[in-house]
């Protein structure tokens, strides 16, 4: 160890209390954390990258400082998903130290990895509080029935107004509108079931069915309008 002159000269003065780490929540207990394999849970961490056209989510499951389970969800940006498959492939097994210092290529994962780093770090895990942490396959349930990245995309103009295209309960299929041209409701297809009935064997025409839905005010429309075509 090398110290400067100034800091050779100076007398030492006895340090007082040693109370090491504050301690953080971990899955049920109370734990001081002085290296990685002392950090457990469950948590989450959004990133993007520098001009902002895409976006990932994180998540993470670590248990004794090793990540166990990762889902990888990206938007926004095609090469992004090239690059969640590379980390979801590799992320596994790497401490949360490694994990932090792994080029994930893309920024937006970069930056979930440190965002979901400080969550681990000062204790604020979605399982910060749940005894024994939450099981291997805990993360998948972020998807729901389907298992498909709950993604919502709306777009609209000034002159012609607004477009619902996907929400969480699947592919916007039509708007409903009322006499005054405003939106009541929609109907959408469940796209995980529908295609998982198709895999199963199910006839495609009464997969559709099976799986149409709406919400709102949608049997009351007085009119109905593709929101792609129309």
């Amino acid at each position: 160890m090398n110290y400067s002159h100034e800091v050779e000269k100076m007398c030492a003065v006895a340090k007082g209390p040693r109370h090491g780490p504050a301690p953080i929540p971990e899955e049920g207990r109370w734990v001081k954390a002085y290296e990685i394999k002392d950090i457990s849970g469950l948590s989450h961490g959004v990133g993007w990258c520098a001009p902002q056209q895409g976006c990932c989510k994180l998540t993470l499951n670590v248990k004794d400082g090793i990540v166990e389970e990762a889902l990888v969800e990206t938007v926004g940006c095609s090469g992004m998903t090239h690059s969640a498959a590379m980390a979801a492939e590799i992320l596994p097994g790497k401490t949360l130290l490694e994990m932090l210092n792994t080029d994930l290529v893309c920024d937006a994962i970069n930056v979930a990895a440190r965002e979901i780093f400080q969550q681990f770090a000062y204790g604020r895990t979605q399982s910060a509080f749940s005894e024994d942490g939450l099981p291997i396959g805990a993360g998948m349930e972020d998807l729901g029935k389907g298992l498909r990245s709950q993604v919502g995309t709306m777009y609209s103009t000034k002159a012609k107004g607004v477009r619902f295209m996907e929400m969480a309960e699947g592919y916007v299929t039509r708007m409903a509108l009322d006499a005054d041209d405003q939106v009541i409701g929609y109907e959408f297809i469940r796209l995980g079931k529908f295609l998982e009935d198709i895999r199963r064997g199910t006839d495609p025409a009464a997969a559709l069915a099976k799986n149409t839905g709406s919400y709102g005010r949608f049997a009351e429309a007085a009119k109905y309008i593709d929101p792609r075509e129309e």
